[in-house]
This record gives C-alpha cells, sequence and structure tokens, in this order.
C-alpha cells in the first residue's frame, strides 16, 4: 500500500479547503447565500437561519485540485471527476432556487431525479463498455463475482442516485454528513491504493483530505454549511469511486449511516400513509428521532461517525 498516494492527495485539499472556506464565507456573506431553515424541523435549528450555505464549493475546488496536482490524468479519474461535479453542479443549481427564491425548496423533486438518472446511466454505461469488470459486480464477505448483464445498467444508476439522496438527507447537523463522509471516503482511498487503483483511490484521498478541512468550520456551532452543492457532490464521488473499484455493495455497509438515514425517511411516510397520520418515528430523518429524544446535536454526530468507523472497519473483511 502507497501511503503517499493517500496523505499528499488529502493533504493539498485540506489545505486548499483550510484556506479557501475563511475566505469563502465573506463572499457568501455578501450575496446573502444564508441557509433557510424549515419550520417543521426542531425548533433549536431556527438559530442557524441565515448561516452560510454552499460552502460544497470549495470542497469540490480542493478535491479537484488536489487530484489534478497529485494524479496520473486517465479516464477513471475523468469519470470520478465528471459524476464528482456533476451532482455538485446539479446541487448548485438546487441551492440557487433556494437562495434567489428564499425558500427551503429548490428545484421539484421530479427535476432533481431527472438529472440524477440522467448522470448515474452515463457513469453506469461506461464501468460497463470500458471496465475488465464489464457488468459484473462482487459480493461482499463471500467473494462471489454475479454477471448482471443488461439489469446492470439500471441497477448501477440506482446505487449512484441512492447515494446522493442519501448523503443529502444526512446533511442535517452540523458537521454530519462532512464527518460520515470522510471516514467512508478514507476507507475508500485505503481499498483504492491496497488493490491498484490509483485514480478511486486519490480522488478518496483528496475528497477526505477537503471533508476533513470543511468539518473545522462546519462542526457545532457550524460558520458554513455546504448546502446541496456539497452534498450531492459527496454522494455522487463516493458512488463513483466505488463503481470504479467495483465495490458497489460494500458501500451500503460502509455507508450504513446513510442507508440509515433513507430508509427512515421511506417507511416514516409509509408508516404515516398507511395509519393515517400516526408517526413510526418522532421525526425523519433518524438523525432529528435522536434530536427529539432528547439527545444533544453533538452526540447524535459522534454516535454516528463512530457507528462509520465501525461499519467501514467491518468492510474491510467484506472485500
Amino acid at each position: 500500500m502507497d501511503y503517499l498516494q493517500i496523505v499528499i492527495p488529502a493533504g493539498v485539499a485540506l489545505i486548499i479547503t483550510l484556506i479557501g472556506i475563511p475566505l469563502f464565507i465573506p463572499i457568501l456573506r455578501k450575496i446573502k447565500a444564508g441557509q433557510n431553515i424549515r419550520e417543521e424541523g426542531p425548533k433549536s435549528h431556527l438559530v442557524k437561519t441565515g448561516t452560510p450555505t454552499m460552502g460544497g464549493i470549495i470542497i469540490i475546488l480542493g478535491v479537484m485540485v488536489a487530484c489534478l496536482i497529485t494524479a496520473e490524468w486517465n479516464t477513471d479519474l475523468m469519470i470520478i471527476l465528471i459524476a464528482f461535479s456533476a451532482f455538485g453542479f446539479l446541487g448548485f443549481l438546487d441551492d440557487f432556487v433556494k437562495i434567489s427564491m428564499k425558500r427551503n425548496l429548490g428545484l421539484t423533486a421530479k427535476q432533481k431525479l431527472l438529472l440524477q438518472i440522467l448522470i448515474a446511466v452515463g457513469l453506469a454505461l461506461y464501468q460497463a463498455r470500458v471496465s475488465v469488470y464489464g457488468t459484473t459486480i462482487m459480493i461482499p464477505f463471500v467473494d462471489v463475482y454475479l454477471d448482471l448483464g443488461w439489469l446492470y445498467v439500471p441497477f448501477i444508476a440506482f446505487v449512484v442516485v441512492a447515494m446522493a439522496n442519501s448523503v443529502n438527507l444526512t446533511d442535517g447537523l452540523d458537521g454530519l454528513a462532512s464527518g460520515v463522509t470522510m471516514i467512508v471516503a478514507l476507507f475508500l482511498a485505503l481499498v483504492g491504493s491496497a488493490f491498484h487503483f490509483q485514480s478511486a483511490g486519490i480522488f478518496c484521498s483528496a475528497l477526505s483530505g477537503a471533508c476533513l478541512g470543511f468539518l473545522a468550520f462546519n462542526k457545532h456551532p457550524a460558520k458554513v454549511f455546504m448546502g446541496d452543492t456539497g452534498s450531492m457532490a459527496l454522494g455522487g464521488g463516493v458512488a463513483a469511486a466505488a463503481i470504479i473499484m467495483n465495490i458497489e455493495l460494500i458501500i451500503p455497509i460502509a455507508g450504513g449511516v446513510y442507508v440509515a438515514e433513507a430508509l427512515s425517511v421511506l417507511l416514516q411516510v409509509a408508516y404515516f400513509k398507511k395509519t393515517g397520520g400516526k408517526r413510526l418515528l418522532k421525526m425523519a430523518p433518524l438523525h432529528h428521532h435522536f434530536e427529539m429524544s432528547g439527545w444533544k446535536e453533538t452526540k447524535v454526530v459522534a454516535v454516528f461517525w463512530l457507528v462509520t468507523l465501525l461499519l467501514c472497519v467491518i468492510s474491510l473483511f467484506g472485500i
């Protein structure tokens, strides 16, 4: 394992983010790019109204520059960065609508889903046609490879879209999405280095470093939020890197927190409709349920980080 392949990209992205965020926050304040907090959320979060958002732009910048400086340019790296930046741009459009319209809702669900599917299908087609794995996926822990054939493209597209939206749902507490993704990205960087997926490994190293740098300003009480610009990019980037390394089925395990957050919303909505208005959880996504149960925001974040770390260690045995 080449540890310099992990340390150097992470260090470059970390430095860029640590320098960039303090310079970017005044710009966000000047253009009044403040977060609108939904009124139906926890009342304690209303004090966060107006906190600068779209800090994910600096995360994207840090990762892109770190990769271009430290990585050997090839098609795999280009595809990962395209998926990463494309999802980031989609998130930016969503944030822009929210800010310009002074509301908590940006693009419509149909608009976002259509654009997400287009990006995801492009990534799936590339992997199916160019990768030595073709339409084959690895089943974790049993060392079995399954050829999905024509089902590969829709399956991979589902994984990418689900990941992007799951990370987006996770971004609801100070330091939660950035901290969880920092750990998941570091895990993927180790896998990439160990199994000689250099491009994906360097990308994930840079992503981990950028998340760490962002976390310095996003920890409680947050001075800046990543917005959908950041959360969409993180989800798309993590999914793209895992797919390039042919370990897409490891992500639901290592990223179990993302999965739990998304499932909590789906179950809450289904239960609400089934029971005529009753709630399965006190509030969804899951992190809000723990908040409403009396946990401090910092405790929820710390526990979710720890769970992610344990899941990533478990995932190492599945590869």
